[in-house]
């Protein structure tokens, strides 16, 4: 189990201070071409609606939480880069944003992942019964990519701190406790996930230049693209 400590504001604008929200909705053209960084990493946040995986995403990259809960119908991302072993990465976090509703998320989604934080929800107890469901598709459109598994809103009641999980045993998981709400572990979490996506990046590319699999990177526009379209589709069959 992960040790608990609460992350600073001063911890989290002196590495993340430049970060910056894109609305794919509004604009996509800043987010393609080169990387500037030695590793290009995406992360992705996974889980059931409403289980704060976007107000731990607020909490990390503006040290700020909004208490409204809102599921909102589009694809939010962030990008910032970042140092990893005195490397310059530049990392694309992608949070489901309301994709979940739809009880799975488009394929485009998981293109190219290099780490995911999959999310529960401590006080309800249908999203911690449903992580099989996220994980397994997961697996299935990312083979062994890193994992961590992440219990939120603890501040509502610490003690389940007390409790074990054995989701993140049994799959062999990092698990971490959270609370956007206070800042717990928050930073932690994604900081962790960063590393492991880099070396999972560093992995995956030395076994590409070695020739084993293939690159199958379609494109950050052309995901947009997929992705805006799956959705017009399931606005027309009304969400259902």
């Amino acid at each position: 189990m992960a040790e608990m400590k609460e992350d600073t504001k001063e911890d989290t604008k002196e590495d993340f201070n430049d970060a910056k929200a894109v609305d794919l909705s509004a604009q996509d053209a800043g987010m393609s071409g080169a990387s500037s960084g030695d590793y290009d990493v995406k992360v992705i946040l996974l889980g059931d609606s409403a289980t704060g995986k976007s107000k731990l995403m607020e909490r990390f990259m503006m040290n700020d939480y909004n208490p409204i809960q809102q599921s909102t119908f589009a694809l939010n991302t962030f990008r910032k880069t970042v140092t990893v072993d005195s490397k310059s990465v530049e990392v694309e976090f992608w949070d489901t944003a309301g994709q979940e509703r739809f009880q799975k998320v488009h394929p485009a989604y998981y293109t190219d992942a290099s780490a995911c934080i999959l999310v529960f929800d401590v006080t309800r107890k249908a999203t911690y019964q449903h992580l099989s469901t996220w994980y397994d598709e997961l697996r299935a459109a990312c083979g062994n990519v890193p994992c961590i598994l992440v219990a939120n809103k603890i501040d509502i009641n610490y003690e389940v701190t007390n409790k074990k999980y054995k989701f993140a045993e049994k799959n062999d998981l990092k698990f971490f406790f959270t609370s956007a709400s206070d800042g717990t572990n928050v930073v932690s979490v994604f900081e962790q996930a960063v590393h492991d996506a880099v070396q999972y990046r560093r992995t995956s590319n030395e076994a590409r230049a070695k020739g084993i699999y293939e690159d199958t990177d379609i494109g950050f526009e052309a995901e947009v693209q997929d992705l805006h379209k799956y959705f017009d589709e399931k606005e027309r069959e009304g969400g259902d």
